[in-house]
């Protein structure tokens, strides 16, 4: 808990200008991986409870624990962070990573952990995107070409049209999306405190999830509180670590990183559950790969360019 305050508190005299730029890629960069290794943490934990208890349950005491060890933290503080200066994009992101929890969770009941997080590993592809098309980047056929690519990877874990076909595959593909989204709006409420940020998504998800969660509760057994305090742990550290990553740096940056929740999913995934993915999910996960790696690369190159445009004497 200390420490989560006190990162708190070292967010908000960056803001004061004591951040030194310079250093701000590397720092988002190491914040993002620490997120990843944290949400493939929590996805195992979720994976386990959805085959005990009803997803609904699930993301409830995922958000609701957020909003616990937050009350812990602030105290008295909870209500002043809430204030920002963008509402209604605070609400909307908050919305996203709802929706990007729930149709992940609810994946979990029927596709092993290793195929949902490759096809959610689409979303540095469509960070990319968006990022063209809502925050004014430029994208070209390249690009374009590059995001192309990926959706294939993605079909190919999925199969549409062929026996094998789950329609439980299309839940994360949905939220990939949703999770692009989130992290476009991360971006655009930079004035707003990492703890802001937070807290706004704690409470969304708190509210809205407790509406739904007395049509499917089911007691829960002192067995398994160990597993919802996890969730809550790893899933409260993870968005504090991804807010203040997307904060320090450029999405497109960041975004070939989140390829690592693909390893850690495999690991997790085989550890944890004995299960492996087939060389479809391979297969597929290597060119989302590969697609986002190359779309990062035109981004790379672009940035370095950048400086010379500016001195076209046009």
């Amino acid at each position: 808990m200390r420490v989560l305050a006190q990162g708190f508190a070292l967010m908000g005299r960056e803001r004061d200008g004591l951040r030194q730029p310079g250093s701000d890629q590397a720092r988002g960069i190491a914040l993002l991986l620490a997120a990843i290794l944290g949400f493939t943490l929590m996805d195992a934990t979720a994976k386990h409870l959805t085959h005990l208890y009803h997803p609904a349950q699930v993301v409830w005491a995922r958000f609701v624990g957020n909003l616990l060890i937050f009350a812990l933290i602030f105290r008295g503080a909870m209500l002043p962070l809430l204030r920002t200066r963008q509402p209604g994009t605070q609400f909307a992101r908050a919305l996203m990573q709802l929706g990007s929890v729930v149709l992940f969770f609810t994946s979990l009941q029927y596709i092993g952990l290793a195929e949902a997080t490759a096809i959610m590993d689409l979303n540095p592809v469509l960070i990319t995107l968006g990022a063209a098309l809502f925050l004014g980047e430029r994208i070209g056929p390249r690009r374009l070409a590059g995001i192309g690519v990926a959706l294939v990877g993605a079909m190919l874990i999925i199969r549409p049209g062929l026996g094998v076909f789950q329609p439980a595959a299309l839940l994360p593909l949905a939220g990939a999306f949703t999770y692009a989204a989130g992290a476009l709006l991360t971006r655009i409420v930079r004035a707003d405190s990492v703890a802001t940020s937070v807290m706004w998504s704690a409470v969304v998800g708190s509210i809205a999830t407790s509406l739904v969660v007395p049509f499917f509760w089911q007691p829960i057994a002192m067995g398994d509180l160990w597993a919802f305090a996890l969730l809550a742990i790893f899933g409260t550290a993870s968005q504090y670590l991804l807010v203040r990553a997307f904060s320090a740096a450029e999405a497109g940056v960041l975004a070939p990183f989140g390829y690592t929740g693909l390893v850690w999913a495999g690991i997790w995934g085989w550890l944890f559950f004995g299960q492996l993915p087939d060389r479809w999910t391979i297969a597929g996960a290597a060119v989302i790969v590969g697609a986002g790696l190359y779309v990062w690369s035109r981004e790379a190159r672009a940035t370095r360019k950048e400086p010379c445009a500016t001195t076209d004497p046009r």
